[in-house]
């Protein structure tokens, strides 16, 4: 049974954890016989942001600098969980070191560093994940079987959208994801990139588009110890505030390699929305309809159903897909987003045990990266953007 030793940087935040939690318990769910996880390291911005992190993972090494854990030799894995702007020079520094290397999304801040990292990965032999972990729902694989197969015929439109409010009231805090110095692309490359992620999935790359990118809250106030989700409640007046510098939001057309066309918008201040994401697909001959709120269920409509009977019908996934009947044995039952990075981290230790890649690798990460550096071009020109897919 293999066993992958893995350092996960940036623990004590929220994706941190739910990484550990991942590699902790994805063995109970699929077995170890495609090898295990080890958390050889947590690493952490001070020792006070890792005070409560050896109850749980007892044994593991808390270290403070993510050289420490790149420059390991007993180390196989580097899992990067950091703010946007050091995912570049952390992947890059791993994959130079001879580590597989697991990144959240976005893979880097611009296509050209996404591609350099893609690059270097192939030429060493290493295996690269980034964590787009929403379409690993076994709903999606439906979805996608279905396209293929051709049972809707050839794709035509694709539309999708993703919205939450954590910023939809004015006086939310500031936080690094708002300031472009951290996070170059803002909501682009926040929640744009889950949308793209199923573009890519589902209907293919996408060659040009023409995007409308706004700061809609040009301006924060700045409290101590916020993080997302914190609300502004009790405000003095006498706080510092700080300026908005990236996407809050972006409304997109674009046009697939394939032929098909698409409509995309995304933000962070669609107030009442906790979290809406969904995306529809059709084509000749039928479509498919999907809204986290039903998080297992895709709606079906098809040609083939004779006139009168025609409409959308309700697939609940159930135990007839392996990634589902690992957690549960009836339908309906819903898996949620912590399911879809467990099956996320057995599939990432399959992929290097087996040294098979699983998608989404860095080539798809590149993608994704251009896609967003495309949205943020054309939302400084007002024009349609080219993708350049040999480059």
């Amino acid at each position: 049974m293999p066993v992958i030793r893995v350092a996960i940087l940036g623990a004590a935040g929220w994706m941190g954890r739910v990484h550990t939690m991942a590699f902790q318990t994805f063995p109970h769910f699929f077995g170890m016989a495609d090898g295990t996880a080890e958390i050889a390291a947590l690493v952490v911005t001070d020792a006070q942001a890792g005070a409560g992190l050896p109850g749980v993972a007892p044994g593991t090494r808390i270290l403070t600098d993510w050289r420490d854990a790149v420059s390991d030799p007993d180390i196989d894995l580097i899992d990067i969980c950091l703010p946007d702007h050091l995912h570049y020079p952390v992947a890059k520094a791993a994959l130079l070191a001879g580590k597989h290397v697991f990144c959240e999304k976005p893979l880097a801040d611009t296509a050209a560093e996404a591609k350099e990292l893609a690059d270097l990965a192939r030429a060493k032999g290493l295996s690269t994940r980034v964590g787009h972990a929403f379409p690993r729902n076994p709903v999606h694989d439906l979805a996608k079987e279905i396209i293929t197969s051709g049972e809707i015929g050839e794709v035509r439109l694709f539309k999708g959208c993703q919205h939450v409010d954590m910023f939809g009231d004015p006086s939310a805090p500031f936080m690094w994801r708002a300031d472009g110095a951290l996070a170059p692309t803002g909501i682009v490359g926040d929640t744009g990139s889950h949308v793209f992620s199923f573009m890519e999935f589902l209907v293919g790359r996408v060659q040009s588009l023409v995007a409308d990118t706004m700061i809609l809250t040009p301006r924060r106030p700045v409290l101590a110890g916020s993080a997302l989700g914190s609300a502004g409640d009790g405000l003095t007046g006498q706080e510092d505030w700080a300026e908005v510098t990236n996407p809050d939001a972006a409304h997109i057309l674009c046009r697939f390699e394939n032929g098909a066309r698409g409509i995309v918008d995304f933000s962070r201040v669609a107030t009442g929305r906790k979290f809406r994401q969904g995306y529809e697909v059709y084509g000749t001959k039928g479509s498919l309809i999907y809204d986290y709120d039903e998080v297992n269920r895709l709606r079906f409509y098809t040609n083939e159903d004779r006139v009168g009977r025609r409409g959308f019908r309700q697939i609940d996934v159930g135990p007839e897909h392996p990634t589902y009947r690992a957690f549960l044995p009836l339908p309906n039952f819903a898996l949620g987003y912590n399911e879809t990075k467990i099956i996320e981290a057995a599939e990432v230790i399959r992929s290097i045990t087996h040294g098979v890649p699983m998608w989404p690798t860095f080539d798809t990460g590149h993608h994704i990266c251009q896609i967003v550096d495309a949205c943020m071009e054309s939302g400084r020109r007002q024009t349609w953007v080219d993708i350049d897919l040999a480059g």
